[in-house]
């Protein structure tokens, strides 16, 4: 079983205008990371010329500078860092520089945001041509430019389509294909929404339901490129053009907790998995004529289940799935698991590793634990061999971003931006 070719989306993710801004201002070393879990929301990489190894200190440090509580990830396009956060009064897009890390803008977005699970923004923001996209923790979806963030348009997504934001808040970060910014809605009349990346107003909406806490993800499947959205009770494939639904899988889980993204092979295959003991489910999809067939290939569900990424998102290299497997009902229990995709193997475990996050880069894991600490492993299937460990932050939840050589991490209290390249 083969991962899915990133070249086969290249065409459409460039038109999406995913990408502009890779020449502006800095050398090329790599990929940007203009989205969550980078190019594809895949968490996967293509730099090369990266450190394989850190002392207990880490990495070193190029800047860190001060912001303040929220999930949300990092986007880098060539000389800007995106990011959400919030103060005592409000919700903010922030926009820092590259080389130094200081704050070249900031724009109010929406009222500070309070959830029993935590406070402050989920989503991480997208960067499309000249603008950034972003939404809120109640569901507030903006179109901010990205010289100077001046606001372009705003509108509360599950209030405009007549629901109520999750209970968890709305995490899901908006993907940006071609005109069109789509996210997760979460209502009765939408599970899925599209709206106009210029105007912001509605384009289309697909299905019904909880939006779960996942995030949208563009795939291409026998030949058809496609939206995959792993909502509260399930995945369901539309036309990323029209919201039209191509395919549905049922995956219900308890809380409505399906957080991790998608992860697609190139040979027609989807992995959905989530945590609460639920499980994976590898499905072949296929299609003849206009008919699509979604077999259940496998399943590994339970208490005994090789996986069960609670909210971290499964990275595939070379046929083989690294993941981080949470044992129990939202316990402290989780584990790091290397699995062959192609029959289902487990190939090694590390027991209780610990709650944490992932990227690949490069052959390497990079993990951050909600301890703070900065991880490196091996990504090789025959045993688990870690290579640096060392405690950079506070509690976090995010996972790492990669571009240029620059690894970027963030807590409740700070942004931190790292040199991983090689000597």
């Amino acid at each position: 079983m083969r991962m899915r070719s990133a070249s086969s989306l290249f065409s459409l993710i460039a038109t999406v205008g995913v990408l502009a801004g890779v020449s502006c201002g800095v050398n090329s070393y790599g990929d940007d990371w203009p989205q969550f879990l980078g190019v594809h929301r895949d968490g996967v990489s293509k730099e090369t010329g990266l450190v394989k190894k850190f002392g207990a200190k880490g990495p070193a440090v190029l800047w860190q500078t001060d912001l303040g509580v929220g999930m949300s990830g990092i986007s880098v396009v060539g000389s800007q860092v995106f990011t959400l956060y919030q103060d005592e009064t409000s919700q903010y897009v922030v926009c820092l520089g590259v080389e130094d890390g200081k704050i070249t803008w900031k724009t109010a977005v929406g009222s500070a945001y309070e959830n029993a699970m935590g406070n402050g923004p989920r989503a991480t923001p997208s960067v499309s041509g000249d603008n950034v996209y972003a939404l809120t923790g109640e569901g507030i979806l903006v179109a901010l430019k990205r010289t100077d963030g001046t606001k372009l348009w705003e509108v509360n997504v599950p209030k405009s389509l007549g629901g109520e934001p999750s209970e968890y808040g709305m995490s899901g970060s908006p993907l940006i294909v071609e005109k069109h910014v789509i996210v997760h809605a979460g209502t009765e009349s939408a599970a899925v929404a599209a709206f106009d990346a210029a105007t912001g107003k509605l384009s289309w909406k697909a299905g019904s339901g909880k939006a779960g806490y996942s995030s949208p993800v563009l795939a291409e499947l026998s030949g058809v490129p496609q939206v995959l959205a792993f909502t509260a009770t399930g995945i369901t494939s539309v036309d990323p053009a029209s919201g039209r639904e191509f395919w549905s899988f049922p995956f219900i889980t308890d809380y409505d907790c399906n957080t991790a993204n998608p992860v697609t092979t190139d040979d027609g295959h989807v992995l959905i998995s989530a945590g609460e003991n639920h499980g994976s489910v590898l499905l072949n999809i296929a299609k003849s004529g206009n008919k699509w067939t979604v077999k259940d290939e496998w399943t590994s569900a339970g208490k005994d289940s090789q996986l069960r990424a609670e909210w971290q998102t499964p990275v595939l290299h070379d046929g083989y799935l690294y993941g981080l497997d949470n044992s129990g009902s939202a316990g402290p229990i989780t584990n790091l698991v290397c699995i062959r995709l192609s029959d289902r193997k487990t190939m090694w475990q590390k027991s209780r590793f610990g709650k944490s996050n992932l990227i690949l880069a490069d052959g390497m894991l990079w993990l951050t634990t909600m301890n703070g600490e900065l991880v490196c492993v091996e990504a090789k299937s025959d045993d688990f061999f870690e290579t640096g460990r060392a405690t950079v932050m506070e509690t976090t939840r995010q996972a790492p971003a990669i571009s240029n050589g620059r690894l970027f991490v963030r807590d409740d209290v700070r942004i931190i931006c790292f040199d991983v390249k090689s000597p």
